[in-house]
């Protein structure tokens, strides 16, 4: 069974740093891409971030280019999302998902597994 679970501090000030985790399970985790996904209070799911080849390839979204940095550990089998000059823009529910469908504009779909996800606030 595959299982996605994520970790990390919620509340952070703007221009802060934090760190997400997300621990997986179930599956060969240096084959597959892992991605990070946000959600907004109120609007839709936004892609962050997304890691492939066992960490070879980095990708992200424009509005976290240069502040966030995704990596995985083969070896403890997680995914991190590193989140620097936050801003309250980035509050959301962040979740890490795997197994990527193909389903754009990103919907529940759109990925085979996700995690529970965890909680950002960025607030002073």
């Amino acid at each position: 069974e595959v299982q996605l679970v994520e970790s990390g501090i919620g509340l952070v000030q703007p221009g802060g740093s934090l760190r997400l985790s997300c621990a997986a399970s179930g599956f060969t985790f240096s084959n597959y891409a892992m991605s990070w996904v946000r959600q907004a209070p109120g609007k839709g799911l936004e892609w962050v971030s997304t890691v492939v080849s066992g960490g070879g390839s980095t990708y992200y979204a424009d509005s976290v280019k240069g502040r966030f940095t995704i990596s995985q550990d083969n070896a403890n089998n997680t995914v991190y999302l590193q989140m620097n000059s936050v801003k309250p823009e980035d509050t959301a529910m962040y979740y890490c998902a795997t197994g990527f469908t193909g389903g754009w504009p990103l919907n529940s779909l759109s990925f085979n597994y996700w995690g529970q996800g965890t909680q950002v606030t960025v607030s002073s």
